[in-house]
């Protein structure tokens, strides 16, 4: 027989039963009653009561744990003899061992009168008693008050505590957890041995869940205090670094400033055909980074769809353009992010209806070029296929009236410096961004790695109906934001005294260079850089100035017969296999070598 501290009462003071609790520290043995008084402020963890013979699983509802809403936590003096949070008048009966909820084993047939509580340490079936008083607050406030979100405003009889919901959307942005797989662990967590016998309360999670993301999102964006409604995009974060006019800048000179973007397309978020169309209920349309449905599905009706044939290499993004998925709503998401900090635009993310139409990639641009650009007159865009989408962007934008553009902004259309190298070899010095004047070292690829952020979610938000899935993306996107916010201090530090150090070096160098090059040529070759880089965003074949030239004269043909004539030579005399060992080629040794494998196994063999 287990001992404890309140064990050793008199037994007139020690009630019925044994329990050890498994989530105190250091496992403390319990009788029936100091079980009960010392779990009223913890009425969520799992004990375990003596049979005699081992310790088997039981519940604090065993001891007759109520939780009293109100009154911190003491019953109220308003007395009723029915169970207040339903409508049946079925009189409270006496709590006996054989009608009190048994999680472990298969006959769980819990009380009536007690309510399903999801906590993140399982699920939980404890009765639960409101404030009666005549001044007492509603049902759904007194739970709120408590931590409780019911599931439903009429006759809750299921509650999620705000410990499980936040805890699993920590789960769902970190590690990707579906709201399937995370329901799974809790059945586990409650009864180790028949998970499957366990309430099943997963699409009251899935609901429940998706009206905390909305709840807390709009309390972080400050519309938790007053009833205003957000309006378009306000409920997303931007990058703090990025020039924003009346933000964190002011536009004098305005020459100074430049915004600097990059947009890709991420065909691993596909999604299905929603099966209830008509059932959808949308929560946040256009408030995030999402574009809002009705005014870019207008904008896809009016656009031509139009097949563009590559005067590049022939890129899957644009030969795969009218590639049609009839299983898929989306064949995947595409957006716009600043190119150099990699912080999501908001209301700049579209999904793809059908491949990478260009209809499709026109207005998360728009977006972005009007997202705190006030008074900023440049931007540069980097886009993997940018010498072929870049062509016509303005008569796109100017075709659509869903599209706007200020008309005074010069955009400087890039690549990034991994996918030129795609291209042909002409677009290296058209679009790599070493050729961009004011864009300092920047790759243009940094959304690529955004996507594996995205992609943590994508398949369990690939079935989703198109609100939720939408919401997903948003609060993960948010998110990711967020992150690069808070640690944006200490990689601009880093990125400051590496540029600082760069600068240095590449001054040395540069002056070497320029002290050993000609006077009349360097006047030369900078009258030729201001007329290229002046004309090439009409002309983009201006930029091949910068290509390099060798043309092949007499002594370059003497210097190329005399290095053929050099290697001949060392390689005959290194063939040699009469020559000294430190004087014979890798060739020679290698030849060596197989001769004597070889007469290795023809002795083997004869042998």
């Amino acid at each position: 027989m287990p001992t404890g501290p309140c064990l050793t009462l008199p037994r007139n003071h020690q009630q019925d039963g044994v329990y050890k609790c498994q989530d105190c520290l250091g496992e403390p043995l319990y009788c029936t009653g100091c079980c009960r008084s010392q779990h009223r402020s913890n009425p969520f963890h799992w004990i375990s009561q003596w049979n005699g013979q081992f310790f088997e699983r039981s519940c604090l509802a065993h001891v007759g744990l109520i939780i009293y809403l109100g009154h911190d936590g003491k019953q109220c003096p308003v007395v009723t003899d029915r169970w207040n949070l339903f409508e049946e008048d079925e009189p409270e009966d006496l709590l006996e061992p054989e009608d009190l909820p048994f999680v472990s084993r298969p006959e769980f047939q819990p009380k009536e009168n007690t309510m399903v509580i999801v906590d993140k340490s399982g699920v939980h079936r404890l009765e639960v008693r409101c404030c009666e008083c005549p001044n007492a607050m509603s049902l759904d406030i007194q739970m709120f008050r408590y931590r409780f979100f019911p599931a439903s405003f009429n006759r809750p009889k299921t509650v999620f505590t705000f410990r499980v919901l936040n805890d699993f959307l920590l789960d769902s942005l970190e590690c990707g957890t579906s709201a399937m797989n995370y329901y799974s662990k809790l059945r586990r967590m409650t009864s180790s041995m028949f998970p499957h016998l366990v309430l099943d309360r997963y699409r009251e999670l899935m609901r429940v869940a998706r009206q905390w993301r909305q709840l807390k999102t709009m309390k972080w964006h400050g519309f938790g205090h007053h009833s205003d409604n957000p309006s378009t995009e306000e409920l997303a974060l931007f990058c703090l670094a990025c020039p924003q006019p009346g933000i964190n800048v002011l536009l004098d000179p305005s020459w100074k400033y430049t915004r600097s973007f990059v947009m890709d397309r991420n065909f691993k978020a596909e999604h299905l055909h929603p099966i209830k169309p008509f059932d959808e209920v949308w929560l946040s349309n256009g408030l995030g980074f999402m574009v809002g449905k009705d005014r870019y599905n207008m904008h896809l009706a009016e656009a031509a769809d139009t097949v563009e044939k590559s005067s590049c290499n022939n890129h899957r993004a644009v030969n795969q353009a009218n590639a049609a998925r009839h299983k898929l709503e989306s064949t995947g998401i595409g957006g716009v992010a600043c190119a150099r900090h990699g912080c999501f635009v908001p209301h700049s993310m579209v999904d793809f209806q059908k491949g990478k139409r260009q209809a499709t990639s026109t207005i998360p641009h728009s977006r972005a070029f009007r997202h705190n650009m006030e008074g900023i007159t440049r931007a540069v865009t980097f886009y993997d296929i940018n010498c072929q989408y870049n062509k016509h962007f303005r008569v796109r934008v100017d075709r659509s009236q869903f599209l706007e553009m200020a008309p005074q902004l010069t955009i400087i259309p890039g690549i990034g410096l991994w996918h030129v190298h795609g291209h042909q070899d002409s677009c290296y010095v058209r679009y790599a961004s070493n050729f961009i004047e004011g864009i300092g070292r920047i790759d243009g690829e940094i959304m690529e790695t955004l996507w594996a952020q995205l992609n943590l979610i994508s398949p369990a938000a690939q079935g989703m109906s198109s609100p939720h899935q939408k919401e997903c993306l948003d609060y993960q996107m948010n998110d990711s934001n967020f992150c690069k916010m808070i640690r944006m201090k200490r990689t601009l530090c880093l990125k400051y005294k590496l540029a600082r150090n760069g600068i240095l070096e590449s001054g040395k160098a540069f002056n070497r260079l320029d002290e050993a090059a000609p006077l009349h040529l360097k006047t030369e070759w900078l009258a030729r850089e201001r007329i290229a880089q002046s004309s090439r965003l009409n002309d983009p074949s201006a930029m091949d100035e910068y290509e390099i030239n060798i043309k092949k004269g007499t002594l370059s043909s003497i210097v190329s017969v005399k290095q053929k004539e050099i290697k001949l030579r060392l390689l005959e005399e290194g063939n040699t296999r009469n020559a000294a060992p430190s004087q014979r080629s890798v060739a020679t040794w290698i030849s060596t070598g197989l001769a004597i494998e070889e007469a290795q196994i023809s002795l083997l063999i004869e042998v």
